[in-house]
């Protein structure tokens, strides 16, 4: 790494703690400009690399005239945000947390500067995708290792960290299946942190833009509205997914459980703006409320919830947990008294 690309990381480093110095960094990477041929698997297009993520972009062909503004995405709807993580630390100031915890993402996005659209903590990796204005929407992961993130799938194109990649805000451009256009970069937020982030479109700085929208200090409850309590013997999470990109209109949770090596059972809540009254048909009671077993004898739901489902799902493809570790489920279950009011999730 040249002393130019140090001195870039380490103001991307300085993400972790607050807002980068976009002038700053603009004018320390001005007269370092290089060129490196990113090589690339099962891709076409040409690539291109950034000095830094803020930094002026080497192309072949004319250079580009004048550098973009600093923009402020401004949200075209109100999006419900991960209820904060008491007493949890962010992963700047805890990268060893990270993907430790499934219930628990250790970063968030500044929702004046980015609509969540979805999150997630998937095996070691963290993510959150967001629309950083205008419809422009930005994957992003986290781990403890960049091996981790060593792959990437865009539309159906793989996409590897090229061997000499150094996580120093480099961009890649790849042409996906369908021809468009995407980016995609890799740096180190923090001491100990890996970090991917992606997004389609033609223009790399809306990429670079965008992840001025993360915030490295702070932990959210996976989860959102839906809490859980008690878990059946021996059972532990081992992933969770929200998707709030069709929110206020609809919502989708979704939990996994594992027990063993292959035991294996999910609890999901689908929220939905337009459902109307309630199933009153329960058949089975769990911690003293109704609840509904479906026919085929590998679902549960936990009746009552306004304009929600909260079922379990025990069965085919699910393996090994039972009826009764369902009800045991979803008896700890806790849901937000409204879950289409972020307001009352914490």
């Amino acid at each position: 790494m040249t002393d130019l690309d140090q001195r870039i990381a380490s103001v991307l480093r300085e993400r972790a703690e607050g807002e980068i110095d976009t002038r700053r960094l603009l004018s320390r990477s001005r007269a370092g400009g290089r060129r490196r041929q990113l090589r690339r698997r099962a891709v076409t297009g040409g690539a291109l690399a950034l000095v830094g993520v803020f930094g002026i972009v080497a192309v072949t062909g004319p250079e580009l005239p004048g550098l973009p503004p600093w923009t402020t995405a401004t949200p075209a709807a109100v999006a419900p945000v991960p209820p904060r993580a008491d007493g949890v630390p962010g992963a700047a100031q805890r990268p060893d947390l990270v993907g430790t915890d499934p219930q628990v993402l250790h970063l968030g996005v500044d929702p004046t500067k980015g609509r969540y659209l979805d999150w997630g903590v998937t095996g070691e990796v963290e993510s959150v995708r967001f629309d950083a204005g205008g419809g422009r929407a930005v994957d992003v992961s986290v781990a403890r290792s960049a091996a981790v993130l060593g792959g990437a799938d865009i539309d159906g194109t793989p996409v590897e960290v090229p061997p000499e990649a150094t996580f120093d805000g480099s961009v890649q451009r790849v042409t996906a299946r369908d021809g468009s256009n995407w980016y995609i970069t890799w740096w180190r937020p923090a001491t100990g942190l890996y970090a991917r982030a992606s997004m389609r479109g033609e223009e790399p700085f809306a990429l670079t833009r965008a992840i001025a929208a993360l915030r490295w200090n702070e932990a959210h409850r996976c989860g959102g509205p839906l809490r859980l309590t008690t878990l059946p013997a021996g059972a532990r999470t081992d992933g969770c997914s929200a998707d709030v990109s069709s929110f206020p209109g609809a919502m989708h949770v979704v939990m996994n459980l594992y027990r063993g090596t292959s035991d294996t059972m999910s609890i999901r809540l689908e929220y939905n703006a337009g459902i109307t009254g309630m199933r009153s048909d329960g058949n089975r009671t769990v911690g003293g409320r109704p609840a509904y077993l479906y026919p085929q004898g590998r679902e549960l739901e936990l009746l009552g919830i306004p304009r929600a489902h909260l079922i379990a799902t025990y069965g085919y493809p699910e393996t090994g947990f039972t009826e009764g570790d369902a009800t045991t489920l979803l008896a700890g279950a806790q849901v937000a008294k409204d879950p289409g009011d972020p307001e009352t999730w914490d």
